[in-house]
């Protein structure tokens, strides 16, 4: 199962955090006061143990009754304080955090549809949806309580460490001993639990990706009974994100059991050694009481440490996932720098149309050393004029057709629309220019409609002139017409339908330019020569290129060129490469290669 390559584990998780600052700044003022309300809370809560103190060595000792319901409302006064102090805190932070965690789900969501097509191509769909959903709520999580608590707690340890301090300096240095092991304890958690939370954020990516992938291809599942081996690897996926899970819950039992037992014992050697200043007289009952409660008060923020630093690593992992994807470089929608001109670059005076100036790709991933797909391409597609781009599976045809919205970016030479480069066009003006119509259909969990017009177009007649150019006009026959929800990747259509809805889509802004991936593969004879005859009428008005894999989709276009081995090896017409291009012959004939050998 593919993942994205972890980063370093040797990377500061407070320098991470710090990433997130740009969508703190706006509700800054709302988390600093919930903070300074925190912290006054937690005060308050170390004064009722001196409350405590006066209530022993006063009115109890004097035995005084009033005295006694006077400290009694002092701590209900106390508690009461206490509690509605946290409470308002936490209402303080709930809206801003939650416009937080909105706000970058939004620039998440906007950045994935800036990066270019080979960033989706090499990262798992369910990676995206888990730092989109799984992510941001740690992140959310961590800024309402422990981005808060790591600093209400230590102040609140070190006031009544100073506390304790005051009232009995000896008692106080025995419970400072554990703090040693304890921080080295935290240390030595922090560097092997990062490692741990990012293994299981990457994992719960794979397990999403599992999931939806299985969800999408159920009619494949259940087609071939391959419901078995797919909850098999769900099931080894499951598992190896409860081992990691495991691991970390080892990990966080370590740092509690040494978090937790060492100041217990520290607490209970001063119990034994209060009690004998007590019993020498040496200690008052209600300093001893009150440096008990003291650091009893302290054992939730200390407790407290091994979980807070637990959820900061995850929200530090969590934040370098979301970084990862916003730092990704996007398509630039602006215009690029014109290309300098040479001589054999500029365009020659009536070059107008789609033109490929020795044009060349290779995939950014692609090993070192390796053939390009594409060199050499010269091809002009004149205005008005179609173009059938015809090649072997793997020829390197879809690649070609992509080049020319930007879906890819050229390695090599340039391509013009009307004699401009595309690549001093910005994104918007070009695929404003170009229509696209791919061979996978995608459909939008959307209306009929709405699928329609995201190609272009202002309405009612343009949606029924597509519907009609692409025979398309099952659409109408649908429950509610044009307004019927297709459904998830329009699977509740046949093939040929979400094809003839795509192709709709490519027409209906009347574009300047249009390329179309093999359009009629999944239609039936009868409805191909039905959208044939409407498509020759709206080619007469475009410039087109055509990927084709038949003869009849083939004699739609002017001429054809032919795409071996990566480069251009042939242009004409049908007629003129059916009878002097073997190779064409060999294509357009379907027949097996060594079968075309004999009747040559």
């Amino acid at each position: 199962m593919p993942t994205t390559p972890s980063p370093p584990e040797s990377r500061s998780a407070v320098r991470t955090l710090l990433r997130l600052w740009p969508y703190v700044r706006p509700v800054r003022a709302r988390l600093f006061s919930a903070a300074f309300i925190a912290i006054l809370a937690s005060c308050i809560g170390l004064v009722i143990p001196l409350v405590l103190k006066w209530m022993v060595d006063g009115p109890i000792a004097d035995r005084d009754p009033a005295g006694v319901w006077l400290g009694a409302l002092y701590l209900l006064l106390l508690g009461l304080a206490e509690a509605l102090l946290f409470g308002f805190r936490r209402w303080l932070v709930a809206r801003p955090l939650s416009h937080v965690e909105a706000e970058m789900r939004a620039d998440l969501y906007r950045r994935l549809q800036r990066l270019p097509v080979a960033f989706h191509d090499r990262w798992p769909s369910g990676q995206l949806l888990s730092r989109a959903t799984t992510d941001l709520m740690l992140l959310r999580m961590f800024l309402a309580f422990p981005l808060t608590f790591l600093l209400v707690n230590g102040v609140t340890i070190l006031v009544g460490v100073i506390i304790m301090l005051v009232q009995d300096w000896a008692l106080g240095l025995v419970i400072l001993v554990p703090a040693v092991p304890v921080l080295i304890t935290c240390v030595v958690f922090e560097k092997r639990y990062s490692g741990a939370a990012r293994r299981a954020q990457d994992q719960v990516g794979d397990l999403t990706t599992v999931v939806e992938e299985s969800v999408l291809g159920i009619r494949i599942i259940k087609g071939f009974g391959r419901h078995r081996s797919q909850a098999m690897a769900f099931r080894k996926l499951s598992g190896d994100l409860r081992g990691t899970e495991l691991h970390k819950a080892r990990l966080l039992a370590t740092i509690l059991g040494v978090i937790v037992t060492l100041p217990e014992l520290a607490i209970g050697a001063a119990l034994v050694l209060g009690a004998v200043q007590v019993a020498d007289g040496s200690l008052s009952a209600g300093t001893l009481v009150a440096f008990l409660s003291t650091a009893l008060a302290l054992r939730w923020p200390v407790d407290s440490i091994g979980f807070l630093l637990a959820m900061s690593q995850e929200a530090a992992t969590a934040t370098e996932r979301y970084f990862e994807v916003m730092d990704a470089e996007p398509e630039s929608p602006a215009p690029g720098p014109r290309p300098a001109a040479d001589g054999g670059g500029r365009p020659r005076d009536g070059e107008g149309g789609l033109v490929f100036h020795s044009v060349g790709f290779r995939y950014p991933d692609a090993p070192e050393g390796s053939a390009p797909v594409l060199h050499g391409i010269d091809l002009h597609i004149r205005p008005g004029e179609s173009l059938a781009l015809v090649g072997a599976t793997g020829s390197g045809k879809t690649t070609l057709t992509a080049l020319v919205p930007r879906l890819h970016e050229v390695t090599e030479g340039r391509i013009t629309l009307d004699g401009t480069d595309i690549t001093a066009m910005s994104l918007e003006e070009l695929r404003s220019r170009v229509a696209v119509a791919f061979e996978e259909p995608t459909l939008f969990s959307a209306t009929v409609g709405e699928n329609v017009l995201m190609g272009g177009g202002t309405g009612e007649e343009d949606l029924a002139r597509a519907l009609a150019v692409a025979q398309a006009d099952f659409a109408h026959a649908l429950p509610r017409g044009t307004d019927t929800q297709v459904g998830e990747q329009g699977l509740s259509l046949s093939g040929g339908q979400r094809q003839r809805l795509a192709l709709a889509r490519a027409v209906v802004g009347r574009p300047d330019f249009l390329v179309l991936d093999d359009p009629l593969s999944a239609l039936d004879v009868h409805t191909e020569a039905a959208v044939e005859a409407a498509l020759r009428r709206v080619l007469a008005d475009t410039t087109a290129l055509i990927v084709a894999h038949r003869p009849s989709t083939v004699l739609l276009a002017d001429r054809v060129a032919l795409l071996s081995g990566g480069r251009i090896t042939a242009v004409g017409t049908h007629h003129e490469l059916l009878r002097g291009n073997p190779e064409y012959a060999h294509l357009m004939s379907g027949a097996p290669a060594g079968e075309q050998e004999d009747q040559r």
